[in-house]
């Protein structure tokens, strides 16, 4: 009873240390107030009280010159799908170049970036006034359907908003998985393949929209020397090169540690990728390095979802420089995943009818998670075995409240006693920006309409 009554103690505080980090950020633009709570429950399972009081901030504000800005366009595993996150996206952005014919963006980022877009992430791409041009390079970290389903809207609709040029697509090659063990067969299942079904499975939607023009006059497609790809950008399918349609994989050696995916001299950025362990071969996580006007380095690592692995550690710890954002999935101890998805509060007693039930369900994520994720105690042991520490540590794919939060805070400081929620580390939620500077890292809440419409499409008159 006392160890009960202690532990919903511990809890509760640091839900109180939660509000009053967030009321202690400092500003991101304009007066800065936080936010009023964006939900009616007052439940410790129903609202992430961080970020509700995170200083609002208006997406459409130009990046500074030297800024790197990430918008979480997604932060949530697929089971269970729910309203308040939708799956993976992390939008990163750098560097700004004034455009005064440009009325509604003033100008343009020096590069921008989409790694994995999952289900319901292109809500959130418009509400935060993302046009599709500015969405036409993605990397994907792996093919599960979580990380990919929404390229298939943005696939599709992009010619018809204001994408008027190829998109891109970063995966991984095959894996060379023999499945099952021992029948000789190795399916084709690599990001050109992908890339090659998509395209033909939209066939009929692609041809549907054979009244529009889908390429600009004027644009010329990057080279394999332009944007230091591994191998020339060649579309699948017989879409013109130039066109919208035209779907463009980039093919990465996923064993490859370090590989370089992207390196563009003109933007000073620069992405590498390694492999990282979930479910099968072919996993990767990224790396993101851009150098700035000043001549120093920002950087950010994604590893999108994986077991705790080594390769992780040494790419932030990046040669003892250390790494700006570290980017990691989490998850929730199986026993929490099961008796939520079973919508209890808590688990169900022995006697209880339904605890046969629970402990299937334990049994079932328990096995998910030792084959494919990282659980928060063992997040707090990796994090604890990088020096230099990340300036900012932000855990992703994690379905945020503030008891997950809480819970979750506790198993990592239990490696890590001296980290700071807030200044350390934090949790994702759909339409967090960071904002990172080589001074300081703000933290903002994207002030946003949910009945926003995509920007104006900006199209060359002559495509009208």
């Amino acid at each position: 009873m006392n160890k009960g009554a202690g532990s919903r103690f511990v809890t509760m505080g640091i839900v109180a240390v939660l509000a009053a980090t967030a009321f202690a950020l400092a500003s991101c633009s304009g007066d800065g107030k936080p936010a009023a709570s964006t939900g009616s429950s007052s439940k410790a399972t129903e609202r992430y009280t961080y970020f509700e009081q995170l200083p609002a901030f208006d997406p459409l504000t130009p990046l500074e010159r030297n800024e790197m800005r990430v918008t979480f366009m997604g932060s949530m595993i697929p089971l269970p799908v729910r309203l308040a996150q939708a799956e993976m996206s992390v939008f990163v952005e750098v560097g700004w170049q004034d455009d005064p014919g440009d009325a509604y963006y003033h100008g343009q980022p020096a590069d921008q970036f989409v790694f994995d877009m999952g289900a319901g992430t292109s809500a959130n791409f418009a509400a935060a006034k993302v046009g599709y041009r500015r969405m036409d390079k993605v990397f994907i970290n792996h093919l599960h359907a979580d990380h990919m389903s929404d390229l298939l809207h943005t696939y599709c609709f992009g010619p018809a908003g204001d994408r008027k040029s190829p998109l891109y697509v970063w995966g991984s090659k095959a894996s060379g998985v023999e499945s099952p063990a021992g029948s000789g067969i190795r399916y084709d299942d690599g990001v050109v393949d992908f890339c090659s079904h998509l395209r033909e499975a939209v066939r009929w939607h692609t041809e549907s929209f054979g009244f529009q023009k889908t390429a600009a006059p004027d644009y010329v497609p990057p080279t394999r020397r332009s944007w230091g790809l591994p191998h020339d950008p060649v579309p699948v399918g017989d879409d013109d090169p130039r066109d919208a349609y035209a779907l463009v994989p980039i093919e990465l050696d996923w064993a490859k540690v370090g590989g370089v995916a992207y390196d563009n001299p003109t933007t000073g950025v620069k992405v590498t990728h390694f492999p990282v362990i979930h479910c099968r071969r072919g996993s990767m996580g990224y790396k993101l390095v851009w150098r700035t006007p000043d001549g120093g380095d920002l950087s950010l690592i994604y590893t999108s979802d994986t077991r705790p692995e080594t390769n992780s550690i040494e790419q932030a710890r990046n040669d003892g420089r250390g790494v700006d954002v570290f980017i990691h999935e989490m998850v929730v101890p199986p026993a929490v995943w099961a008796y939520k998805s079973m919508g209890l509060d808590a688990p169900p007693a022995p006697d209880d009818p339904s605890y046969g039930e629970f402990q299937k369900a334990v049994q079932a994520a328990t096995t998910i998670q030792n084959s494919s994720h990282t659980s928060q105690g063992a997040f707090g042991y990796l994090l604890s075995q990088i020096q230099p520490r990340p300036r900012l540590t932000v855990a992703t794919h994690f379905p945020v409240a503030d008891d997950t939060v809480a819970s979750a805070f506790e198993s990592v400081r239990g490696h890590c006693p001296d980290l700071k929620m807030g200044r350390d580390i934090v949790w994702s939620f759909d339409l967090m920006v960071l904002r990172i500077f080589p001074d300081r890292i703000q933290q903002c809440r994207a002030d946003v309409s949910k009945y926003a419409f995509l920007p104006p499409a900006r199209v060359p008159a002559e495509m009208m």
